[in-house]
Formats: C-alpha cells, sequence, structure tokens
C-alpha cells in the first residue's frame, strides 16, 4: 500500500512534457504548412527567383561640342555704329548749346553793364550840359552888367578904357552893345585899335552865322 501512494504523486509530472511536445509538434506542422502554402513568404521568394536581372546602367554619353557662335550680322553693326556716331553728335551739340548759352550770358552781363554805362554818361552830359548852361547864364548876365556899364558911360570915357581893355575881352563887349551906343565908342577910340576891333567884330559874326 505505501509503495502504491509513493508512486502516484509521480504520475502528474508526465503531463507537462507531453504537453510540451505536443506543443512543438504542432509549431512544426504548422511552420511546413506555411512553407507549403502559397502564400505572401512564396510569393515574395518565388518573385524575387524569377525577377529578371537590373539592366546594366546605360554609359554616360559624352559631351556634345558646343556650336560655333554666328558671325555678326553687319546690318546690327551698321546700326551701332551709325547709334554711335549719333550719340556723339548729340554730345557735340549739348556742348556747342551750352558753350553758345555762357557766352550769351556773358554778351547779356557786358550789356546790361554797358547800358548802364552809357546810361550813366548820358546822366553826366545832362548834368554838365545843365552846369554849362547855368555857367553861360551866369558869364552872359556878367557881360550883360558889363555891357551895361560902358553903355551908360560917355562915349570918350568908354573909348579910353576900351583902348588898353585886351581884344578878347574888347570884342565880346562891344558885340553885345547895342550898335548906336558902339558906334560912338569906336569912333572915340584910337584908329589902330578900332581897325582891330572892327576886323574881330567882323570875323566873330561871321563865325556866328555859319554855326546858325
Amino acid at each position: 500500500m505505501e509503495k502504491a501512494r509513493k508512486a502516484v504523486p509521480g504520475r502528474p509530472r508526465l503531463l507537462p512534457a507531453i504537453l510540451f511536445a505536443c506543443v512543438g509538434l504542432a509549431l512544426v506542422k504548422a511552420h511546413a504548412l506555411w512553407q507549403a502554402l502559397p502564400g505572401e513568404g512564396g510569393i515574395v521568394a518565388s518573385a524575387a527567383a524569377s525577377a529578371p536581372p537590373p539592366a546594366p546602367a546605360p554609359a554616360q554619353s559624352a559631351p556634345q561640342p558646343q556650336p560655333a557662335p554666328a558671325p555678326p550680322d553687319p546690318v546690327d553693326q551698321a546700326e551701332r555704329a551709325l547709334l554711335g556716331r549719333l550719340r556723339e553728335r548729340r554730345t557735340e551739340i549739348e556742348a556747342r548749346e551750352t558753350a553758345l548759352a555762357a557766352r550769351e550770358a556773358v554778351l547779356a552781363a557786358a550789356e546790361r553793364r554797358l547800358t548802364a554805362r552809357l546810361e550813366e554818361m548820358a546822366a553826366l552830359k545832362a548834368r554838365l550840359e545843365e552846369l554849362d548852361r547855368g555857367r553861360g547864364e551866369r558869364e552872359e548876365a556878367g557881360w550883360r552888367g558889363l555891357v551895361k556899364t560902358y553903355e551908360t558911360m560917355r562915349p570918350r570915357d568908354a573909348a579910353t578904357v576900351f583902348d588898353d581893355l585886351e581884344m578878347p575881352v574888347l570884342v565880346q563887349i562891344v558885340n553885345r552893345m547895342r550898335e548906336a551906343k558902339a558906334a560912338p565908342v569906336i569912333g572915340a577910340m584910337r584908329p589902330d585899335r578900332a581897325r582891330s576891333l572892327t576886323a574881330e567884330l567882323a570875323r566873330l559874326r561871321a563865325t556866328e552865322n555859319r554855326t546858325d
């Protein structure tokens, strides 16, 4: 009885081993079935086996030679040359216009200065003429005073003075005297002085007549 009791506990240890063996056998069969089925693995393997080998890479072609540049168009060259000459001509014209404008400015400034100078000279001339007229009027007033003095004197007394006067002064006085007053005085003068005075008066009046 005791041996039988001791042998009973050892039986359950065989069950795990049997179960492990069954599971391993099932896994082996499943793997074999998977390989036999035309699944993804078989398709991939067959596709890889039946795929043609890759085509060799094409050899790199040699570089093509560059085409030679076309010869220049003579029409374009002529147009460029014409445009160049036109630009040069325009530059020359602009430079000439600038020079002419500068010259005109200089001439205008000179003309303004000349006009101002002429105006100054005209004003100065008018002033001198005014002064000359004033001086002439004053001189004439002085001569008239002398003439009046000699006209009121007795002819002999006036003749005595006239004999000693300088001829230019005597001519100016007698020329302004009335003839009725001058004739008696000239008749009372020394004959030589009277002749000289008469000649100078004739010359003076001839000059005045030509001027008029």
